[in-house]
């Protein structure tokens, strides 16, 4: 099967590349929270720029961000539709009892740029490093390594799981089987989901026991130092720059 590698473009050439892994994951941290907490529309939109002059910097491809996603946004869309009709404010448009209020309207651009400019800073860190070295990273950042191993086994066994899925929906599929939405094909995936995790539940034992027997004592991922370099520093400092101008921008132009 495609396997949707979030790293495939980690071996571009680019100043974002480029970038030292802990600098990088650091300033894009601080950017990504500085453009979720901006107040008003004005602000989202620069932070929304930002980011997409960072992606174009980064030389990923524009198909790439939006495979990515696009799955997300389905979940933030229905925030356009919903806020208005739910927060009270001035009118824009009624019918009976259903208003469609600018406040709302405004609150929902808001959170939809917000969300926009955050995922494309985190496909973009994400998508031009490896993961291996994100997470060699944030073991020199001092994460735990509990949390490091959950994220190196959750990246690496998602694939085998979904796997597993299309094997058993293939089996179900030749054997005539047609998901109806009632209660009968609920029923089944509620089962095929079942399976699912109980062959999941069964492999990470294996995994864990085979791990045992080669030394594993949950240790975290070893892992040599990064150099960081002037141009790594002077990239960092510019990135939190911008992040700190996203807070203070709202503020100049009031």
């Amino acid at each position: 099967m495609h396997y949707p590698d979030i790293d495939r473009y980690a071996t571009l050439n680019s100043p974002i590349h480029n970038l030292e892994p802990r600098v990088k994951i650091l300033s894009f941290t601080i950017l990504i929270f500085s453009v979720v907490f901006v107040l008003n529309i004005q602000a989202a939109l620069l932070g929304l720029t930002m980011a997409a002059i960072i992606l174009i910097i980064s030389r990923l491809p524009i198909s790439f961000m939006i495979r990515r996603s696009k799955v997300i946004l389905i979940f933030i869309l229905p925030i356009l539709l919903l806020m208005p009709l739910t927060v009270s404010g001035t009118s824009l448009w009624s019918a009976g009892p259903i208003t469609f209020s600018e406040e709302g309207l405004s609150l929902a651009l808001l959170i939809t740029i917000r969300a926009l400019a955050a995922i494309t800073l985190v496909l973009t860190l994400l998508g031009t490093q490896k993961i291996e070295t994100t997470l060699k990273a944030l073991s020199l950042l001092k994460v735990p390594g509990v949390i490091i191993q959950m994220l190196f086994f959750t990246y690496r066994y998602i694939y085998v799981i979904m796997d597993e899925f299309l094997q058993i929906w293939s089996s179900m599929r030749s054997k005539g089987y047609a998901f109806r939405l009632n209660r009968y094909g609920l029923s089944i995936i509620g089962n095929l989901i079942g399976m699912l995790l109980v062959k999941s539940y069964e492999r990470a034992e294996r995994v864990y026991r085979g791990m045992e027997a080669k030394g594993y004592r949950g240790n975290h991922i070893s892992s040599a130092p990064f150099t960081i370099q002037a141009t790594d520093y002077g990239a960092g400092l510019l990135l939190i720059a911008i992040a700190g101008a996203l807070q203070v921008y709202p503020l100049v132009i009031i």
